[in-house]
């Protein structure tokens, strides 16, 4: 019974793995068997006697000509800070190399990515590239396939971070034109000529794009020639179009800024005898300006441009310190007035106490006592004081009238040219010259830097 303990259980085991095994040979000879004849494969060790990678084909005749096109995969960050954006691209060439013709069929065979190390290949390379690197997960992302005439295809996957200069004087209402420029490193027009393929009509993948900050709006393709001192050298261009999209700046930036101006004009109705409040209202409303100017400014490059959001922020800072500024012209106002006010209860004062002496002296003569007083008063002009405490009396002629009168009317022109606003009326003004003033200069910001 112990014997049959233990061979059953591998009796049983290796029924099972026989039975794998022939399913998985059933499996194979019926894909061999329906789908594939080896007999028409071409002997690639007999395509590659005699065969020189290190020279291109038709060496010493006409130029070999490689078509291109792209895919892109995807576009993953657009940076304004450094100007350089980072793509990935499926890049395919094409191109004849009658030295890999064959005629066994006309199918065209599929070889391993290995094989490329094989082939002369075109020395293609990314002109305004700052890094790339290609794809090696699972294994290199490169395909190969051969046709009965001897043409080629290559495929590969590159990653790339590219320059491109962007003008940032519309910062957040601009539009860039970057540009992905591919050239021949070594080989001049005389031995390569680029071209965009025949299907290249449109570039796949890029209309189903998502980008975060802007919208591909358009794209086209150019081909030119290069002069350098080496020779002159073919070099395919992509360009396109990028609009940034303003909704996050508008509520970021924008939105912010405008409350904060609109919170600077609440000052204009509150008191004027609230001190506190309204310059703490002010002083923080222009300090908040300053926090989002620079932090709005730490994610952009250091250029020498203005950009129009820089533009806004100076905008609606100038109109928040203006509150501030408003509020200090009507308190010194407020305060000039209240100084007239009292200077002119002391000279009613001081009138009522000269009237009342003079009420005295008045009296006095009748009664005979000042007769000489004034008689001498009148002759010499002296101003005399009048024993006991009545004060002076300061009595003149009419040239000294006339004279005090011409310039108290200097005075009061003078006045009268710089007369006080009420502190009150200056905050009506405010009220409506503020507003009509911040919405009349949004209105040409707009225009200007939209159209």
């Amino acid at each position: 019974m112990e014997l049959l303990a233990w061979v059953f259980p591998a009796l049983v085991l290796l029924c099972t793995q026989q039975h794998r095994c022939i399913r998985a040979m059933t499996d194979i000879g019926d894909y061999v068997g329906s789908n594939i004849e080896i007999s028409w494969l071409p002997n690639l060790d007999d395509l590659m006697k005699g065969y020189a990678r290190n020279f291109r084909p038709g060496i010493g005749g006409p130029p070999v000509n490689v078509a291109l096109a792209i895919e892109v995969a995807s576009i993953d960050h657009i940076s304004e800070v450094n100007m350089e954006y980072t793509m990935t691209v499926f890049l395919h060439q094409s191109w004849r190399d009658d030295r890999l013709s064959y005629n066994h069929t006309n199918e065209t065979l599929g070889l391993d990515s290995r094989f490329v190390d094989k082939l002369w290949l075109p020395d293609t390379f990314i002109v305004n590239a700052k890094s790339a690197w290609f794809h090696d997960v699972t294994v290199e992302n490169k395909l190969i396939r051969l046709q009965p005439d001897g043409v080629i295809l290559y495929s590969i996957r590159i990653t790339s971070t590219v320059a491109c200069d962007m003008d940032l004087s519309k910062y957040p209402m601009d539009e860039q034109e970057c540009m992905l420029d591919l050239e021949s490193y070594g080989y001049s027009s005389e031995d390569i000529v680029y071209h965009w393929s025949e299907n290249q009509e449109e570039i796949h993948g890029l209309d189903k794009l998502q980008l975060a900050q802007f919208t591909i709006t358009n794209y086209q393709f150019t081909t030119e020639i290069m002069n350098f001192k080496s020779g002159q050298f073919p070099r395919l261009s992509l360009h396109f179009h990028l609009r940034r999209n303003r909704g996050v700046y508008i509520i970021q930036s924008y939105v912010p800024s405008i409350l904060l101006v609109a919170m600077s004009w609440v000052s204009f109705w509150i008191s004027q005898s609230a001190v506190p409040a309204r310059v703490s209202l002010g002083i923080t409303t222009v300090l908040t300006m300053t926090t989002l100017m620079v932090s709005a400014r730490s994610s952009l490059p250091r250029a020498s441009a203005i950009k129009a959001l820089d533009v806004y922020f100076w905008i609606c800072y100038v109109f928040v310190f203006a509150a501030l500024v408003e509020y200090a012209f009507a308190h010194f106002n407020a305060d000039y007035m209240k100084k007239q006010k009292n200077k002119l209860k002391a000279r009613r004062r001081s009138a009522e106490i000269n009237v009342k002496n003079a009420i005295v002296l008045f009296s006095l003569s009748i009664a005979g006592v000042s007769q000489g007083l004034a008689i001498s008063n009148r002759q010499h002009r002296i101003p005399r004081s009048l024993p006991g405490s009545y004060g002076t009396i300061e009595i003149e002629t009419g040239e000294t009238k006339q004279r005090q009168i011409m310039k108290l009317d200097k005075k009061s022109g003078l006045k009268s040219l710089f007369k006080p606003i009420d502190a009150d009326t200056i905050d009506i003004y405010a009220r409506a010259v503020f507003p009509a003033a911040f919405a009349a200069v949004n209105v040409i910001y707009w225009v200007a830097y939209t159209m």
